[in-house]
């Protein structure tokens, strides 16, 4: 029984990991912003779990949660796990993009993610033992047209990850990167949404498309990438790096 801080756990594949988790007798720490959200996931997981209002881009926000979260975890072995989920993604042509978005997405899809690590990692290495899981993307392995802010924050991420994990070899903490083309969120959906005014398309005919930019020709499901999640904190080689493209089922996903 491990306990995991999970931040992005109100819906999508954060809540899809706090269930995957408990179910398998885990316990979570389910962080996001919107308390009401957290407290019914975690009133509907198996196991015992503690909601936490957390917001990745503030610093003072994530160090007063934490304080929470390891007062919680002090007597429960303290936090073995990390998931860093939390992320957005807008779009701009890169002519029309400005500092503001630059920066909100770097702020939320790499900074949130660097400070956890660099707030709880010590507290691994001194018990020998622990693991990171960062949520990346496709778009921090290629480069998409219209979300260059975003595919540069994944691309930072993909990077500092793959430096931590170096740093870490030998210490017994591990840390992996799970990396899905487009996923079936409500993030996905607000997106579509946004497609959906600017283009005269619909959404279903925008989902249809996103779908056959995988390469399975289909989206990837939340519980898809909550496998992954799982068998990279559970088992998964420092330095570990899966890419999810909808080719084939993973685990229980479909």
């Amino acid at each position: 029984m491990t306990l995991t801080l999970i931040t992005g756990a109100s819906s999508g594949i954060g809540a899809a990991t706090a269930r995957a988790l408990s179910a398998a007798g885990h316990i979570v720490i389910a962080a996001a912003r919107r308390l009401e959200s957290l407290e019914g996931l975690c009133d509907s997981l198996e196991g015992e779990a503690l909601p936490l209002v957390m917001d990745v881009t503030d610093p003072g926000s994530i160090s007063s949660a934490l304080e929470e979260a390891q007062a919680f975890a002090e007597a429960r072995g303290g936090i073995e796990w990390l998931v860093n989920n939390a992320g957005a993604a807008e779009s701009a042509p890169v002519t029309k993009a400005d500092e503001a978005l630059a920066a909100r997405m770097m702020e939320v899809n790499f900074h949130g993610a660097r400070r956890l690590m660099e707030a709880l990692l010590p507290g691994m290495v001194r018990g020998g033992s622990g693991a990171v899981v960062n949520v990346a993307s496709s778009a921090g392995l290629a480069g998409y047209a219209y979300v260059s802010a975003y595919c540069a924050a994944k691309h930072a991420l993909v990077g500092y990850s793959r430096a931590v994990s170096a740093e870490m070899e030998s210490k017994g903490v591990r840390v992996g990167l799970v990396c899905p083309h487009y996923v079936d969120t409500p993030m996905t959906a607000a997106s579509l949404e946004k497609m959906a005014q600017k283009t005269q398309k619909s959404p279903e005919e925008l989902r249809a498309f996103l779908a056959s930019e995988n390469p399975g020709g289909r989206l990837i499901t939340p519980e898809e990438v909550a496998d992954v999640i799982h068998s990279l904190l559970s088992e998964g080689a420092n330095g570990s790096l899966v890419e999810l493209d909808g080719s084939e089922p993973v685990g229980n996903g479909e």
